[in-house]
């Protein structure tokens, strides 16, 4: 048995005279002797009469070996510490007055904190420095209330992480310091304690200098013994931590951070080979992303990429779905599930795991994993501990999942402009596949080429019939209106003023009037109206303040002035009102129709106003996630324009006679029967046609809208009819029944004119379809 001294000096963090004694222990036992219990009062004067034969017994206690050589007294005694009922489940151990030597203890403290030489595990969590001056407070407190009669509460509670070598893992202890055997004895005399230094001492609870200042170490001695009593706390302290962690911004995408909460889990099942998997449910795509593939640790990693209806993952995900409970594989060679399903999970070396789908209110958002590779280790009498982390590791896979949103939005924003829903799942993986390069490390890496292959174009136009000659003459009738009322100021300030200056600007204004009548030349508008704001209209001012008479001239030119424009604005916003009106009807309905097209078949859609609106539509299965594609939505969508072609020309045709200036509109559409494909430029942030070949299509969109008939020179398209342009006798067959098909519902009048367009620059072998619509 160890023998050592056991008067602890004073020393720099723990600086008090220490001494083992049972007296404490035996005045318990002598108090109990005239108890109202005649076994307990029996049992104290036994002991009592055993403690009179005993000197060792009474006094500070040198030598261990005194109580091992009378463990009998010394069990006896601590009947009243160590009930015999608890004494194999609690644990519990006498140790030297705030030491880290036991004297006296249970197997199971034994176990948990004792080293071979009955020396107390330095725990984990706790160095040597920060337990002395824990202790150093208690017993200051302990001080405090024995000596002085005040008690103040310790501070928060004290947990001991220690290993548990049988297992390789860490348990969580919560300790209880008891000192109700421990007494406090005065050297000396007892130095006073004011109210004001009790305060100040209260205040400082972590200031050691100060307490012993006002203490001083010198005047108190410890003696007795501490009670050591621990309690498991493992479960709770671990989803303490786990809550902790799971609401941590990525921590599903470091995989230190995941290793780190397998390991707390290995520790709350007591299971020290315990996998973790976690699996992201994306409702987008209908399919699981793999957080677990950076720990090697998903029982399903190669299933996830195998998804189809008839595969063991999805059996089993609809089984979890439906029975809204998770599956427990106590023996998976002996469980009943699909046998890819077995073997993959066979193939890891599990033996025994939990399924568990991840719920979010009303959603599932993940699936949870839990595998050993021992049978029996996960069971039934596991799940009471995995429903409890659940909805911690639901919240982390929600939160995750946003914030990898927010990072992949705002990539999609940096390197690209507003997106189209139909296609906004490539950009969405082209993002995601970024962000992976530069999370491994790449920080060079650059955005993949974004291509869709195969698609069908669609193009069409509304145009506003001589929109460019209809502004011209707007801006012309504005400028010989604003030089007219002008030139009147100026020839009557002349019959009242002569001043040389007026004449030179009569002329001005005059010869101004002449050549505008003439026509209108670029860059007029903006010299003319320089010309009446520096020079005209400040001689207005000084006018209208010097010459009374001159006052209601110049006040009718003002009159006739826009307040905000500055200028004479009355034709061009006939003009602007009647385009606005146009455009604005055509893309409303245009916007309004698209919506229902693409419930009919998702695909890409972009208009945009120039004199008129113009859109193109691209369809092909490159576009659309998980969704086959047929040629007959293609056709639909081409009847669709038509239609919607048939009903603009009508809805323009009706609004005319409301419009300030009566322009009418003409309606194209280009046929284009072979697919092609399209790039997103990122300079440029727009999508392009891609190849040689392709880029055909862009030149004829961009200059049909000017196309004349072969012979004839007669623009192609015409108000109330529509125009279809083809190069393939083919394309016209098709729409050649659609016509037909439409001439008979009663929306397109008799007949059809089949024409030869003029060869446009670069472009030649255009052919065109034209039909009038029934208004």
């Amino acid at each position: 048995m160890l023998k050592e001294p056991v008067a602890r000096p004073s020393s720099a963090i723990f600086p008090f005279q220490t001494t083992l004694s049972l007296e404490p222990l035996i005045a318990y036992w002598k108090d109990r002797e005239n108890a109202s219990n005649a076994g307990v009062a029996q049992l104290a004067r036994f002991i009592g009469e055993q403690v009179a034969q005993a000197d060792w017994s009474r006094g500070p206690i040198t030598d261990l070996t005194q109580l091992e050589c009378n463990c009998d007294l010394v069990e006896t005694l601590m009947l009243a510490v160590f009930p015999s009922s608890s004494f194999q489940t609690d644990i519990s151990g006498a140790i030297l007055p705030f030491q880290r030597h036991s004297f006296y203890y249970t197997p199971r403290f034994e176990e948990v904190l004792l080293n071979a030489g009955q020396t107390i595990k330095q725990p984990l969590n706790i160095d040597m420095h920060t337990l002395e001056v824990y202790t150093t407070r208690m017993a200051y407190q302990l001080i405090l209330e024995k000596a002085y009669g005040v008690h103040i509460p310790m501070q928060g509670a004290i947990i001991f992480t220690v290993p548990d070598y049988s297992i390789g893992l860490y348990r969580h202890y919560s300790v209880n310091f008891n000192s109700t055997f421990l007494e406090v004895i005065v050297r000396g005399e007892k130095p006073t304690l004011t109210p004001e230094q009790l305060d100040h001492l209260t205040r400082n609870m972590h200031r050691a200098d100060v307490w012993q200042e006002t203490l001083p170490p010198e005047h108190f001695e410890l003696s007795g013994f501490n009670l050591l009593q621990l309690t498991d706390v493992t479960e709770q302290e671990i989803l303490s931590e786990l809550k902790y962690d799971l609401l941590e911004r990525d921590v599903l995408q470091a995989s230190d951070r995941l290793e780190q909460i397998q390991e707390k889990l290995r520790v709350l099942f007591g299971r020290p080979f315990l996998q973790l998997g976690i699996a992201a449910y994306d409702e987008k795509k209908k399919a699981f992303v793999d957080f677990g593939r950076k720990i090697n640790h998903s029982f399903l990693t190669k299933q996830l990429h195998n998804q189809d209806a008839s595969s063991g993952f999805r059996q089993i995900y609809s089984q979890l779905w439906q029975d809204r409970q998770p599956l427990v594989l106590e023996d998976v060679e002996k469980a009943d599930i699909p046998d890819d399903l077995r073997q993959q999970i066979l193939s890891l070396g599990i033996r025994s795991a939990i399924l568990a789908l991840l719920p979010y209110g009303d959603d599932t958002v993940g699936l949870l994993e839990l595998g050993s590779p021992n049978v029996g280790d996960l069971n039934e009498f596991s799940l009471e501990n995995v429903t409890q982390f659940m909805p911690l590791f639901a919240v982390a896979v929600k939160r995750n999942a946003e914030e990898i949103q927010t990072r992949v939005q705002a990539i999609i924003k940096e390197k690209f402009t507003a997106l189209h829903p139909t296609m906004e799942w490539r950009f969405t993986d082209a993002a995601q596949n970024l962000l992976q390069k530069i999370e491994d490390g790449n920080k060079n890496a650059e955005m993949e080429d974004i291509v869709f292959h195969e698609v069908y174009p669609l193009h069409g136009s509304s145009d506003i019939r001589g929109s460019s000659t209809a502004r011209n003459e707007a801006i012309q009738g504005d400028l010989i209106e604003h030089l007219t009322l002008a030139n009147k100021v100026l020839k009557k300030a002349s019959e009242f003023q002569q001043l040389p200056i007026l004449d030179e600007l009569k002329f001005y204004v005059s010869k101004n009037l002449r050549r505008l009548r003439q026509g209108i030349l670029t860059g007029d508008e903006v010299s003319i109206f320089e010309s009446l704001r520096m020079e005209v209209e400040p001689l207005f001012n000084y006018l209208a303040q010097n010459a009374p008479e001159l006052r209601p001239v110049i006040e009718e030119y003002w009159a006739n002035i826009d307040p905000e424009l500055g200028i004479l604005y009355k034709r061009r916003k006939q003009f602007e009102e009647s385009t606005t009106r146009l455009n604005d009807a055509v893309s409303d309905y245009l916007d309004e129709e698209e919506a229902k097209a693409q419930d009919m078949y998702p695909h890409y859609f972009q208009r945009f106003k120039t004199d008129g609106v113009e859109h193109n539509i691209y369809v092909g299965a490159s576009l659309v996630e998980n969704k086959p594609f047929d040629l007959v939505f293609l056709k639909n969508l081409r009847l669709w324009q038509l239609l919607v072609m048939v009903e603009i020309t009508r809805r323009t045709a009706a609004l005319k006679t409301e419009l300030p200036l009566p322009l009418e509109t003409t309606q194209l559409i280009l046929i284009h029967s072979q697919p092609l494909n399209i790039r997103f430029r990122q300079d440029e942030r727009q999508f392009d046609v891609d190849g040689a070949y392709n880029i055909r299509y862009e030149i004829i969109k961009k200059r049909i809208d000017k196309a004349t008939v072969q012979g004839t020179g007669e623009r192609l398209t015409q108000p109330g009819y529509i125009a279809l342009v083809y190069t393939q006798q083919r394309e016209a067959d098709e729409y050649l029944e659609y016509i037909d098909y439409l001439q008979d519902r009663g929306l397109l009048e008799p007949g059809i004119e089949e024409l030869e367009l003029e060869e446009l620059q670069g472009v030649k072998g255009l052919l065109a379809l034209r039909v009038k619509v029934r208004l």
